[in-house]
């Protein structure tokens, strides 16, 4: 890490982040861009006329996902990931990681950081928002650590523009280019009724309307969705013009369905962009305890399967010295569509070896090991997974 230690550094206190470092206790971004490696290669998302690279950052560690970490260690993270890029680097972030706590700790340390405006782009998932905790939050229990407030849903046209303001004002003069809206999948799960489901998915279309209004006005600069349901992804794109889209848990080494990446191939052609995302499955694949935000057991029927297909390609991995990260990372990269990768870390060692992965192709010999084992749905026996030059 560069100049003064992070153990080294004085504190002071904010009531509404926690610990925050004396300003002259980190090296500003106009040093740090001096000390970065060589840049990625920058695709245009979809059709957006918005290059990203092909990585973006993930931010969901900085709301307390699994454990809380001090504003300190958070600071870490950011800083990690301001080095490995030449110029403008990319966020995403979201109302529901850490119930806002995520788009906060980000603008602060960006602010902190003096990391100048035209140098962040910032993607916010749309459609959760910040209310009074009541005891345990009651979104993904047990997943979110030591919040102090709770996060509701709450997707219409007027839902969607408060979440919107609310995270720019957590960003600190931030401001989000990137929108989306946020699990529509998990909206429409709560229907009771036919009618109850017409009804929300009414409600997303009118989401919709509200992004679009911002994008008309030259407040944002693109509109996707983010949802865990790639089909869920399918049925609103029937109906609304995207600039991109954000599949979550879906198209990963491990689970990767046919059907979706033939929708993958129906929207690289009509230039919709794609940013793949969770592809270590909550890092389960890389050695965590969760899969999709679910705790495993091995002693669980259900999850034994997880666990088995893991020693396997544990072991397979490692016959040809392949750290496990690399292979999810370029998998999940070279399918059809897909512009960049969003990646969440805790370790700031982390965050850098999975930049070098986005950029360094395995050799032939591994996936055709894989595929060999049937680790590669038999539909990829021919497809190319060394697209990247």
């Amino acid at each position: 890490m560069l100049g003064q230690t992070f153990d080294q550094c004085t504190f002071g206190h904010n009531d509404d982040i926690g610990l925050l470092f004396r300003l002259d206790a980190f090296v500003p971004f106009e040093i740090l861009k001096k000390q970065r490696v060589e840049a990625l290669k920058m695709m245009e998302l979809g059709q957006s006329g918005i290059e990203v690279p092909s990585m973006v950052i993930g931010t969901s560690s900085l709301g307390n996902l699994y454990e809380a970490k001090p504003y300190g260690e958070k600071l870490e993270l950011v800083i990690a990931a301001l080095e490995c890029f030449t110029d403008e680097i990319v966020f995403d972030s979201a109302g529901k990681y850490g119930a806002g706590l995520a788009l906060e700790t980000l603008g602060q340390a960006l602010n902190d950081l003096q990391v100048p405006k035209n140098k962040v782009l910032i993607s916010n998932k749309l459609g959760w928002k910040r209310a009074p905790l009541k005891g345990e939050p009651t979104f993904e229990k047990d997943v979110w650590k030591d919040l102090s407030y709770d996060a509701v849903q709450d997707i219409s046209y007027q839902g969607i523009l408060t979440c919107f303001e609310e995270g720019n004002e957590l960003l600190k003069g931030y401001d989000s280019q990137l929108v989306s809206i946020h699990d529509p999948d998990e909206y429409l799960d709560q229907a009771d009724s036919p009618e109850d489901y017409e009804k929300r998915f009414a409600d997303i279309l009118d989401g919709y309307s509200a992004l679009d209004e911002l994008k008309q006005t030259g407040k944002v600069k693109a509109i996707g969705v983010g949802s865990k349901s790639w089909k869920v992804i399918q049925k609103i794109y029937s109906e609304v013009k995207l600039d991109w889209v954000m599949i979550a848990n879906s198209m990963t080494i491990y689970d990767h369905p046919e059907e979706l990446f033939h929708f993958m191939s129906k929207l690289e052609k009509e230039g919709v962009g794609i940013i793949n995302s969770a592809v270590f499955h909550s890092g389960f694949l890389v050695g965590g305890e969760f899969f999709d935000y679910q705790k495993m057991d091995k002693y669980e029927p259900q999850h034994y399967k997880r666990y088995k297909w893991r020693a396997k390609f544990f072991q397979i991995c490692e016959a040809h010295r392949i750290d496990p990260a690399h292979a999810c990372i370029q998998f999940a990269l070279q399918l059809p569509g897909v512009n960049s990768l969003a990646l969440n870390s805790t370790s700031t060692d982390r965050i850098q070896a999975n930049f070098k992965y986005c950029d360094t192709l395995i050799p032939d010999s591994f996936w055709d090991d894989l595929k060999k084992q049937k680790m590669i749905a038999d539909y990829l026996s021919e497809f190319n997974l060394n697209q990247i030059s």
